[in-house]
């Protein structure tokens, strides 16, 4: 390996140390930020690591095949340090101007969506509701004089088709009276069929 690919692998892994590093505290407040339970840090801490690991080790193996030597840890080391003093507040203060913005900005979105669809639609619901109510009443209220108009009207042919009428509902009765008999007597007349060919028709 020649001198200049050792001095590019350290450059490279130099630079890993620093996106490890800004990712790490990058998440770290994000989960501040979002209140997770505190069981879930040491599962997210592995999960960071091993997707680190494989991440560095994708960069090694571009840069010189995947040959670990000493110089690959001191660049990582390196990285790592020199984040920590210079860039770490910096990182986490615009982490958190990042999700302050996201926050502000969801928050513009869901009054926007209160005030131009939220608020015409129970608006509207009111509207109906009332004019509902309104047409219902004015519809009852229409029916009852209607009713006390006709109600004269209905008493007077009541009273000219009753010498038509009750002489026809007596009719009615006795036709009714008269088929229920018929049908009793057809039924009465099934059963004895039925016991006929069930004792003499063996």
């Amino acid at each position: 390996m020649t001198l200049n690919m050792q001095w590019l692998t350290m450059a490279v892994m130099l630079l890993s140390g620093l996106g490890m590093g800004t990712v790490f505290d990058g998440y770290r407040v994000v989960t501040n930020e979002l209140k997770l339970p505190r069981w879930w840090l040491p599962v997210l801490d592995v999960v960071y690591w091993m997707a680190a690991a494989l991440i560095v080790f994708r960069v090694l193996y571009a840069s010189n095949n995947g040959e670990v030597r000493a110089y690959v840890f001191i660049g990582l080391a390196i990285g790592m340090v020199i984040y920590y003093f210079f860039f770490s507040r910096i990182v986490i203060q615009v982490v958190k101007w990042i999700i302050g913005a996201v926050r502000k900005l969801i928050q513009i979105v869901l009054k926007c969506l209160d005030i131009l669809i939220v608020k015409p639609i129970l608006l509207l619901y009111k509207l109906v509701k009332v004019i509902l109510a309104f047409g219902s009443a004015l519809t009852i209220f229409t029916l009852k004089i209607v009713i006390q108009l006709v109600r004269p009207f209905w008493k007077l042919f009541v009273w000219m088709a009753g010498p038509v009428i009750r002489p026809l509902g007596r009719w009615l009765s006795r036709y009714a009276t008269k088929w229920q008999l018929v049908g009793k007597l057809r039924e009465f007349g099934q059963r004895i069929a039925r016991l006929w060919s069930k004792w003499f028709r063996r």
